[in-house]
């Protein structure tokens, strides 16, 4: 009896909470997903908050560091925010980082291709010394180029080993070339100023050439002529699907190549497509995606950006997508006539970078290991809290692997209970594997009205920051020479 009892509290308590969320969910505005998340007094702020030295001189300068940053153009920007607080740790000189476009994308942009070369120098003059080649030397009254002795450095490697192993090689050598250098820094760094100069480099100092920032403003403004639109990351490539080992859904011959590909450029693994799926390893579908936003009451006049490479399976998998919402674009379509550099290539990936980052809502359907995704969250969070939807693919396999098998009563309020149990790009402490990159959130945040002294907001001003700090520099050293002169004078009227 009293066993009866308790179930029927148990069921009744059960039915209590699945009502209430159903109650709460019809209250949920869509609409109100068109502004910026909820920032709770919290605002970006990547200024020292404690005392922030100049870099060295050329006399001071330990030596010259060189890196070469492998993989696409998100994995790179993440290496060169690396390099320069790398070029910190050590007390070096940074030589401009090379872009190891040709292996990935073929491109021989570089660099100075991509990235706003003078701004990038500029905007870092008070954290790092940059120049674009390592300078020759003269020995023995000959003149030759400073040869960097090559090192390979660990995944991941700590701080401690930029300070003794790298710096002692270069210290030796006079310059260390770092290669490749893709995650070769440890993302959790205890130093928040370390952290802020990350942030610094990321959102203030990487900044595209004229013609990509042009572009992209052009597709935005003709995106945004007619109201809001939001970005869509579609990572249904061959690669990420190889990778994922997702090809239960595919035809058999479609099988072979997805499995040629994974054997060819992946370690051999054995991987049940659906357990995979299970855990949430399964890029969404385009059709799953579009099932989602019909789901949350978004209708088919919403008008929708992709990012994405070439998708595999062809027509087939983007037809229901594109039935439910028919106003789709890429910058292809929307862009104002051919870019001037390969869409394909780096550029393209640029024009579709910065049109997600300037989107009403960015929706990215597979957030690891995507590099485009994960840089882009963090960015967005950055640049005002913007609306970043992302779906929790673990917890919707069931439900689509259910409606696949005939089991679609409440389908739709089961995905809405998924994806409105969402922060959507608000402030939200990272936890593990939550990248620095993703969230940068505490160290490149302030609160305006922080009960927490370390959250306060200094001047807006990076620049007048890290300016008055280099003046007071400069005071104290011009201040430093007087007293030696005057003590000098001193001595010498003694003498006399």
């Amino acid at each position: 009896m009293i066993v009866h009892i308790q179930c029927l509290f148990e069921f009744s308590t059960i039915l209590f909470l699945v009502l209430t969320s159903m109650l709460l969910l019809k209250d949920v505005d869509v609409n109100k997903l068109w502004r910026t998340a909820d920032s709770n007094g919290w605002r970006a702020s990547s200024a020292p908050r404690t005392y922030w030295p100049p870099p060295p001189t050329e006399s001071e300068s330990s030596g010259y560091l060189r890196v070469r940053c492998n993989g696409g153009l998100n994995q790179q920007r993440s290496a060169i925010c690396n390099a320069v607080v790398a070029a910190r740790i050590m007390n070096a000189t940074l030589v401009l980082p090379e872009l190891d476009t040709n292996s990935f994308w073929h491109d021989e942009s570089g660099f100075v291709g991509i990235y706003d070369v003078s701004h990038f120098i500029k905007t870092l003059k008070y954290d790092v010394r940059i120049v674009m080649s390592i300078p020759e030397i003269t020995a023995n009254g000959k003149t030759k180029k400073l040869k960097a002795h090559q090192i390979r450095p660990p995944r991941d490697a700590p701080v401690s080993w930029y300070a003794t192993v790298a710096l002692e090689k270069m210290k030796k050598y006079g310059a260390v070339y770092l290669t490749p250098f893709s995650h070769r820094l440890a993302e959790d760094i205890d130093d928040p100023e370390l952290q802020r100069l990350r942030c610094r480099v990321n959102y203030h100092a990487l900044r595209f050439k004229p013609h990509i920032m042009k572009t992209s403003s052009e597709i935005v403004n003709k995106l945004r002529s007619e109201g809001h639109f939001m970005s869509i990351h579609l990572r249904f490539e061959l690669d990420m699907l190889a990778f994922a080992g997702c090809i239960d859904i595919f035809t058999p011959h479609e099988q072979k190549i997805l499995l040629k590909y994974r054997k060819e450029h992946f370690a051999d693994k054995l991987l049940v497509p659906r357990e995979r799926r299970l855990i949430g390893k399964c890029p969404l579908t385009p059709e799953e995606v579009g099932v989602i936003l019909r789901a949350m009451r978004f209708d088919n006049t919403t008008r929708i950006y992709l990012a994405s490479g070439e998708l595999f399976g062809g027509k087939r998998f983007m037809k229901p997508f594109k039935a439910m919402f028919p106003r789709l674009e890429n910058h292809s379509t929307v862009g104002p006539g051919k870019l001037e550099e390969n869409t394909q290539g780096l550029a393209g990936s640029a024009v579709d970078y910065m049109v997600c980052l300037l989107s009403d809502i960015f929706i990215p359907t597979y957030d690891g290991p995507s590099n485009f995704a994960n840089n882009l969250m963090g960015h967005r969070m950055y640049y005002g809290f913007r609306t970043t939807i992302t779906p929790n693919r673990k917890a919707l396999a069931p439900i689509f692997i259910d409606r696949a098998q005939g089991r679609s009563t409440g389908f739709e309020q089961r995905i809405r209970q998924v994806m409105f149990n969402s922060h959507f790009g608000g402030p939200h402490k990272r936890i593990h594997p939550e990248s620095f990159y993703t969230n940068s959130w505490p160290e490149c945040f302030c609160q305006t009205n922080a009960r927490n002294h370390a959250d306060r907001c200094p001047p807006d001003n990076i620049n007048d920051v890290l300016e008055s700090q280099f003046q007071s520099e400069e005071e104290m050293e011009e201040a430093r020479m007087t007293n030696q002169t005057d003590s000098t004078g001193q001595t010498e009227e003694m003498m006399i």
